[in-house]
């Protein structure tokens, strides 16, 4: 049977309810939020008072038919009713661009769901992935087994054949290896696709998981943890279940069972919008750099040690040039400034990356209303007069246009770092 389900739309930072706004969550699921919520919590959102309100992740969480969709908002553009869509097609674009949805070319050309939630667009490329193997041929391997056969083969295991064949002379129970389908691979492609069966509640994709169902020969059912996907070796041979493996690791993992009424499981797909944007203008700068610029991520290096224990590092989001006379040093923060000045604690680490990297330039990069970029001097502790270190403030206007938003976040911080330091 077709489920039907709810889809909520919300913005980072905002809330639902059960008792007042447009959108309102029943008191089951706010139930099942607060399970999934649990003594430790989790990052994607905080309890309020008959309800949660949203924290600086992104993404989808779906309670039982419920989707809630959270998305990115800078205070930028997109004003208006495409705003949703306008921001739903930035994230699923920028998390294409620094390779959260890495797939096989074949598999990419064939996606149709950009319009609807990222949970929809994970299953899309699951079930795309699973039909390419179906089509070339799912791989066999050896694997040990045991049991009674009507011929001898292998080696017979003495005490059992006893135990069991007294009064059956013409079985034998041996010990052999047998060459199949039936592999732990296929036991967790199998997993996953019961539990798409089980969550799915996009009725596009119902026939599809259908057909998956009906051709995936059935495995045996394991427990899956962590340590199932550690132990995985991908050779040439399996390299093609990589994709599929790692997006059953995501679901299979991040799926919470409701245990007490089994209608409101919740799955979460979320991801820190500081963390990507810190990796989106890093892979724009990596894809547009010229021979003569490196470009380094979380670039580590050693400030502090006490007289007992480890060492204290400092990480950057992004060093240009490393150890060269014309270092840059950026950090990246998803937040609009609207005018106001920086934290005094971003700049206080920017001063103290000036020092330790002995950059030229350093700069604090955020989403803006528009693309601009001012300049502040460090003071010095005595004199109070300005010093040459400096700290820019560089704001990028949102691009709906990905690969046009990519060059121009390079081309403005590549001006920027080149253009020769003014000496105050």
């Amino acid at each position: 049977m077709k489920k039907h389900r709810k889809h909520i739309t919300v913005f980072e930072h905002e809330y639902l309810r059960t008792d007042r706004g447009e959108q309102k969550l029943s008191d089951i699921q706010l139930k099942s939020l607060q399970t999934y919520f649990g003594e430790s919590g989790v990052p994607y959102f905080s309890l309020i008072h008959k309800g949660v309100r949203f924290n600086e992740f992104v993404g989808v969480i779906q309670v039982g038919e419920l989707v809630i969709e959270v998305l990115p908002k800078s205070d930028a553009a997109f004003a208006g009713e495409n705003e949703k869509k306008h921001w739903r097609d930035i994230l699923i674009d920028m998390l294409f661009a620094v390779g959260v949805f890495d797939i096989h070319a074949a598999s990419s050309s064939s996606l149709k769901l950009k319009s609807n939630s990222i949970l929809d667009l994970y299953f899309e490329i699951f079930i795309n992935e699973i039909e390419s193997l179906l089509h070339r041929g799912l791989i066999k391997q050896y694997r040990k087994k045991e049991g009674n056969v009507t011929s001898l083969k292998g080696s017979l295991h003495f005490g059992k054949h006893i135990q069991q064949n007294l009064t059956h002379q013409e079985r034998f129970f041996v010990r052999h290896t047998t060459y199949d389908v039936e592999h732990q691979l296929h036991f967790i492609i199998y997993k996953t696709i019961c539990l798409l069966r089980q969550i799915n509640t996009n009725v596009n994709l119902h026939s599809r998981i259908g057909a998956l169902m009906l051709h995936f020969p059935e495995m045996p059912a394991i427990k899956v943890t962590e340590t199932t996907f550690e132990r995985i070796v991908f050779s040439r041979k399996t390299e093609s279940y990589k994709k599929a493996i790692e997006i059953s690791k995501l679901l299979l993992l991040q799926y919470h069972p409701d245990v007490s009424r089994g209608r409101n499981n919740v799955i979460a797909l979320m991801f820190d919008m500081n963390k990507l944007w810190e990796q989106f203008v890093f892979v724009s700068l990596r894809k547009h750099k010229k021979e003569n610029t490196t470009i380094s991520g979380q670039t580590s290096k050693f400030f502090w040690k006490p007289q007992s224990g480890y060492r204290v590092k400092m990480r950057p989001d992004i060093v240009v040039n490393k150890d060269r006379s014309d270092c840059a040093v950026l950090d990246t923060k998803w937040k609009n400034l609207n005018g106001n000045n920086p934290s005094p604690d971003d700049l206080r680490q920017m001063y103290v990356y000036h020092t330790y990297y002995e950059a030229n330039k350093v700069a604090l990069v955020y989403p803006g209303k528009e693309t601009s970029k001012s300049n502040g001097n460090y003071l010095d502790p005595f004199t109070r007069k300005e010093t040459e270190k400096e700290c820019s403030v560089i704001s990028f206007l949102v691009e709906p246009r990905i690969k046009i938003w990519q060059k121009k976040i390079f081309t403005e911080l590549e001006s920027w770092w080149s253009l020769p330091h003014q000496k105050t």
